[in-house]
């Protein structure tokens, strides 16, 4: 695979994880516990969809066929979409959605923190920019987890539930396939692996303060990369690209 070609899927890539978690944070606008809860949920969603539209623009820049963020966001099928299923999974309650943004945040923290440092100046702007938004968005999330797990009976139950339920779920984003290892190769970005036993780490950390207990890997999802979705995938793409399909040409 050429590099070009593979840091345009890349790019495409770590924009649908933004994208379609940007979605799902969405959904608790006006439904958080309190308000200034409520409001923090929603700026994360908007910073991911930030994060995402610079993406998908450099994706378009790259393949150079014309496509826009527009046409990325509504006009793909769902098995165009390279997600991991982490950010595609119903919210749930509080806890339930606090866990993934631990999860991801934590990760692609890390993830933007070497990708600052790459030698592709967009990419390096993208990581530059995204890292500082998703610092804040691990120490807000980690800190409701440890909240929650240290709190009452029923928060430490239902916070444990949440980390049960999501934790296979966090190894996809680091998966490495053909995109990866081009890009891993070429110095561009850097081998996830590397990330691992930090990332690990610091989610124990957070889990210990919380009181809570490490969940066991009984499995570990895949298959979102490669365009294999839950069944929660075709909702959310019905939901959002509804009207841009109905009214191609629409504007404000």
């Amino acid at each position: 695979m050429e590099i070009k070609e593979a840091l345009m899927r890349y790019c495409l890539r770590q924009g649908d994880n933004a994208m379609i978690f940007g979605h799902r944070l969405t959904e608790w606008c006006a439904k958080g516990p309190i308000l200034e809860e409520d409001i923090a949920i929603s700026n994360m969603a908007l910073d991911l969809f930030g994060q995402c539209r610079i993406l998908y623009t450099q994706a378009g820049e790259l393949e150079g066929k014309g496509r826009t963020e527009d046409d990325f966001a509504y006009l793909r099928n769902e098995h165009e979409f390279q997600s991991v299923w982490l950010v595609e999974l119903i919210n749930g309650n509080f806890a339930d959605t606090m866990a993934r943004i631990m999860l991801y945040s934590t990760y692609n923290w890390m993830l933007c923190d070497e990708l600052a440092k790459s030698p592709d100046e967009k990419l390096a702007a993208y990581g530059a920019k995204a890292r500082k938004e998703l610092a804040y968005h691990m120490r807000h999330s980690s800190e409701w987890v440890v909240r929650l797990g240290d709190g009452t009976e029923e928060s430490h139950t239902k916070m444990q539930d949440a980390l049960n339920y999501a934790w296979s779920y966090r190894h996809e984003m680091m998966e490495v396939d053909e995109v990866e290892q081009t890009l891993i190769d070429a110095g561009i970005i850097v081998d996830p692996a590397s990330l691992k036993e930090a990332y690990e780490a610091r989610l124990r950390e957070v889990i210990e303060r919380a009181t809570l207990e490490t969940p066991e890997d009984n499995w570990i999802a895949s298959g979102g990369r490669q365009g294999r979705h839950s069944e929660a995938m075709g909702h959310i793409l019905a939901e959002f690209q509804t009207l841009a399909r109905a009214y191609p040409d629409a504007s404000w």
